[in-house]
């Protein structure tokens, strides 16, 4: 039997801190090239070869933001084109930008408050600093801490900039998702080194904390990693819902996990080529 043909989307060359984007891709194909025959390529080069497989594969292309035309074409041409894609683009969280944090913080949903116009901010607790970064940002681009006075003395476009409290969290924590089974959960004892990541062991209340975003967001085909904060309360706020293209730290996973991992996003993968 032939195998069945991904085209694997990634940018090799990026760049973020504390992350090796080319080595975890390179891993990753690494493995599936067992089962099927796979292509790699930057989705600026996608759209001569997406008729031509079985499945897209979106991974590690960096910040879409960087290239929002070609990103706006190839969501366009799924669409249009009933491709098949991992993951499906019917997310509600990164794929759209970060109206989600706002969505759910009218809904209730345990996630750091979060606006997006400084006459709301009576909606937001009190608090000595706050957090502003462009609403169709990522990896901490355009992110800044300001005062309660500089922010209202600053002249912000009213939609386009998050505005949230600066939280005293104890730790970051996230969680891994292969569609909606949890794989692993990694943290970041330091705080000031996000991307320094240990083992977690979730609890049962963490897990269900995670799985309600997942939920969600339902997703039924894709990856997905829950970012969360652990304040100094002890509660998990969301800090962010990766549906797009999240970073797995897989090279600091046991083997035995990275295996499950790889097996897992195999199966499902499989399922999709069928």
């Amino acid at each position: 039997m032939d195998m069945k043909k991904i085209l694997y989307l990634t940018d090799l060359y990026y760049e973020a801190k504390g992350r090796r984007y080319y080595e975890e891709d390179l891993y990753i194909t690494g493995r599936l090239k067992e089962h099927f025959d796979i292509a790699i390529c930057h989705p600026k080069n996608s759209e001569a070869f997406e008729e031509a497989v079985d499945l897209v594969v979106f991974r590690n292309t960096g910040a879409v933001s960087g290239f929002k035309d070609i990103y706006a074409s190839f969501v366009q041409r799924v669409q249009k084109n009933n491709l098949k894609t991992f993951n499906d683009f019917t997310g509600k969280a990164d794929m759209r930008g970060k109206q989600y944090l706002i969505d759910l913080t009218l809904a209730g949903y345990p996630v750091i408050p979060t606006i997006d116009a400084i006459e709301n901010l009576g909606r937001l607790p009190e608090t000595d600093a706050y957090v502003i970064k462009p609403k169709d940002g990522a990896d901490s681009i355009g992110l800044e801490f300001l005062t309660g006075s500089e922010l209202r003395k600053r002249n912000l476009d009213v939609g386009k900039y998050l505005i949230q409290p600066a939280i005293d969290f104890q730790y970051e924590v996230s969680f891994y998702f292969i569609n909606e089974k949890p794989e692993y959960a990694m943290y970041a004892p330091d705080k000031s080194q996000r991307w320094k990541l240990e083992p977690y062991e979730a609890s049962r209340e963490d897990l269900a904390f995670a799985e309600k975003f997942i939920r969600w967001n339902d997703i039924k085909n894709g990856i997905q990693r829950v970012d969360a904060c652990r304040t100094r309360d002890g509660e998990l706020l969301l800090v962010e819902l990766e549906d797009l293209n999240p970073y797995l730290s897989i090279l600091e996973l046991d083997e035995a996990t990275r295996n499950a991992f790889i097996g897992d996003m195999t199966d499902a993968l499989r399922k999709m080529t069928v």
